[in-house]
């Protein structure tokens, strides 16, 4: 059993910071307790979206944790994908054991229930390694679908996998994986990718994943295609980047934001690009690791939280609705994340590191309950 979750201090904005025209701009701006004035105005003046990026954010202590259980023992908690439906959220995440990669879920009416709630190991794959999971609603066909990714013996390249479901509540009613290309001739792919995302805006359905060498790759397909008929495949950006690519719509604005990580060696961090189409240009908007979307520069355990993450890792959006089109709000920034200190990655496999899954959320803005 897993003890009580305290969370959610939190203090006021000692600055914010307003990107206009994709400018970085601070305001009101004095040195944060356990923080940083780490960002500097950018001088890109192209875009005309006005968004309000977090100057600071706050973690609160990890939510979901290594289940202590006999069976399949979970070492560690990553890649969350969540949806909040029918009064309940609904999380899926990859789990590492000790004698393979799986994928857990987890639902719960409040995120101070969320690690004491049952968890279902899904069995989704004749494989040892299934991981990476992306929830949502397709709306045109009624189904809930999970993308994620399968290590199949002999292939070259991990597979990009589906299973659907009419109750995201029934853990064991998802149908077993699938892959988007029903067979290797369709898969265009020249360097395989991780993290696999899907995202929709109204005549087509977008794939976007990243491969290790620093590229973020596009596909796409018709909705009536999907989820077969990916094909246009892209580079879409090269750039200090290497996993968990996520891209969202803008609630309210003709603008879409994708969050990636980057600094694999070290402490990772997340990136922010933006777009004002899903197969136009991404630009830049908080992209170093002094000037983050979010890092260990500018995110800060919440008042008595203790330090517990300084590696801001694998993280999805808390979205605005649980459709395709992947639409979160600008002014309500939380981002559920899997976190880890620096000095525990420290001499062990990555299938070792202890990560535990928190919320951030701006400094002075509410999490949500």
């Amino acid at each position: 059993m897993h003890g009580t979750t305290s969370i959610f201090g939190v203090v006021p904005f000692a600055c914010n910071m307003l990107l206009t025209g994709a400018c970085l701009v601070m305001t009101g701006c004095g040195q944060e307790q356990g923080g940083s004035n780490a960002f500097k105005e950018s001088t890109s003046s192209r875009w005309s979206t006005h968004i309000k990026i977090p100057a600071i954010w706050e973690y609160t202590t990890p939510l979901i944790t290594p289940e202590d259980r006999d069976t399949i023992r979970s070492l560690a908690q990553k890649d969350p994908s969540v949806v909040y439906y029918e009064g309940k959220w609904h999380v899926f995440m990859t789990i590492k054991s000790f004698d393979g990669t799986r994928i857990e879920y987890v639902s719960f009416d409040n995120w101070e229930h969320a690690d004491q709630a049952p968890r279902s190991i899904m069995l989704l794959a004749n494989s040892d390694y299934f991981a990476a999971p992306q929830v949502f609603y397709f709306a045109p066909q009624k189904k809930w679908y999970l993308i994620y990714q399968v290590g199949v013996p002999n292939k070259k390249h991990l597979q990009i996998s589906f299973s659907t479901t009419p109750d995201i509540s029934d853990p064991d009613s998802w149908t077993k994986a699938s892959s988007v290309f029903r067979s290797d001739d369709e898969d265009p792919r020249r360097e395989g990718g991780l993290d696999f995302w899907v995202i929709c805006d109204k005549q087509r359905a977008y794939l976007f994943f990243t491969s290790l060498n620093g590229k973020l790759w596009r596909m796409w397909t018709s909705l009536e295609d999907f989820p077969y008929g990916f094909d246009h495949l892209e580079i879409v950006l090269k750039a200090d980047i290497f996993e968990a690519s996520h891209t969202y719509k803008l609630k309210g604005l003709d603008s879409y934001l994708t969050i990636i990580e980057a600094n694999p060696n070290s402490n990772r961090y997340y990136k922010a690009y933006l777009a004002d189409k899903l197969d136009g240009a991404w630009k830049p908007v908080a992209d170093t690791r002094k000037q983050p979307f979010v890092g260990d520069v500018n995110a800060r355990p919440a008042p008595g939280v203790p330090v517990w993450a300084d590696n801001i890792s694998h993280g999805e959006l808390i979205r605005a609705g649980y459709d395709q089109a992947m639409v979160v709000d600008p002014e309500k920034l939380q981002l559920v994340f899997q976190g880890a200190l620096q000095k525990e990655k420290a001499g062990i496999g990555y299938g070792r590191i202890p990560w535990r899954i928190g919320l951030l959320t701006p400094a002075g803005q509410s999490s949500p309950k």
